[in-house]
């Protein structure tokens, strides 16, 4: 029976491997105790039973201490340059619906967050994202 226990561990870790989540480990390392605990009970139901209590015990013991180590909410995508200082490579012209902005080495189409001009090489802040426009708004400089 030690032999289907480490399949399944194994089995376990490809799905994490694939997943993005850090669920699936733990039924991992439970099927590895419940293959060491196959070498003492012969008996498959008592096996499965350590695998599921010390599965469950270790998912919920450690669920605080992996909520401190990975971050929450990771911004992806469009909404990772809200906040973020641009720069106006073509002049924002709401008349015409014109403008764009350079945020490291990626251009976005832009708009002024109250409909003003801004113009070339002004450095502005993302508010927000609207569609595939980033709104901004112009830095003020001291």
């Amino acid at each position: 029976m030690w032999k289907i226990w480490l399949i399944l561990a194994g089995i376990f870790l490809i799905i994490e491997i694939i997943s993005v989540g850090f669920l699936v480990f733990w039924f991992s390392i439970g099927a590895l105790i419940a293959m060491v605990a196959s070498f003492f009970i012969p008996n498959t139901i008592a096996q499965t039973a350590i695998f599921v209590i010390s599965s469950t015990i270790l998912l919920f013991a450690t669920k605080p201490l992996v909520k401190k180590i990975l971050p929450g909410d990771v911004k992806t995508n469009s909404f990772s340059i809200i906040g973020k200082i641009a720069k106006v490579t073509i002049d924002i012209e709401p008349v015409e619906g014109k403008g764009q902005v350079k945020i490291g080495a990626e251009a976005w189409s832009a708009k002024s967050v109250d409909d003003t001009f801004i113009a070339k090489d002004t450095e502005v802040e993302i508010l927000e994202i609207d569609g595939v426009k980033a709104i901004v708004k112009p830095l003020i400089k001291d």
